[in-house]
C-alpha cells in the first residue's frame, strides 16, 4: 500500500498536501482500495467555503457511496474536473491524477490534527 511520507492524513483517510497556505485534497490508496471502482466523484458546489470534518463531497463506487470530509478549514479554490470522466483516476493514480480540491486555507494550525505517514499506517494496522 502506498503511503508517501510528504502528505499528512486523516483518520477518514484522506490526505492532504500543504503548500504554503493551499491544499490540496484526496483519498488515500488504502479507501480506494476499500471502495472498489470508483464510477462518480461528487463535490459539493452549493457552498465554497468549508469547516474542519465537514462533508465536502461523496464517492461513488460500484456498490457503496462515501462521504468526503474536508481536512482543513477553508475555500475551495479548484475542483478537479477531470475526475467527472474519469472517476477511475482516483483508483489508478490517487495522489497525483485522482487528487479531487485545492483549498484556500484558513488556519494553518489545522495541520496539528493531522496525522503523518506513520501515524496512518499505524491506524491501518
Amino acid at each position: 500500500m502506498n503511503i508517501p511520507s510528504h502528505l499528512k492524513f486523516t483518520p477518514d483517510h484522506e490526505w492532504v498536501l500543504i503548500e504554503g497556505d493551499t491544499a490540496t485534497i484526496g483519498i488515500t490508496d488504502f479507501a480506494q482500495r476499500e471502495l472498489g471502482d470508483i464510477v462518480y466523484v461528487d463535490i459539493n458546489q452549493s457552498t465554497d467555503t468549508f469547516a474542519q470534518n465537514e462533508v465536502f463531497g461523496s464517492v461513488e463506487a460500484v456498490k457503496t457511496v462515501s462521504d468526503l470530509f474536508m481536512p482543513m478549514s477553508g475555500k475551495i479554490t479548484a475542483i478537479n474536473s477531470e475526475l467527472e470522466n474519469h472517476p477511475e483516476w482516483v483508483n489508478e493514480d490517487p495522489y497525483e491524477k485522482g487528487w479531487m480540491i485545492k483549498v484556500s486555507l484558513s488556519s494553518l494550525e489545522e495541520a496539528e490534527n493531522l496525522l503523518d505517514a506513520a501515524a496512518y499506517e499505524a491506524l491501518l494496522s
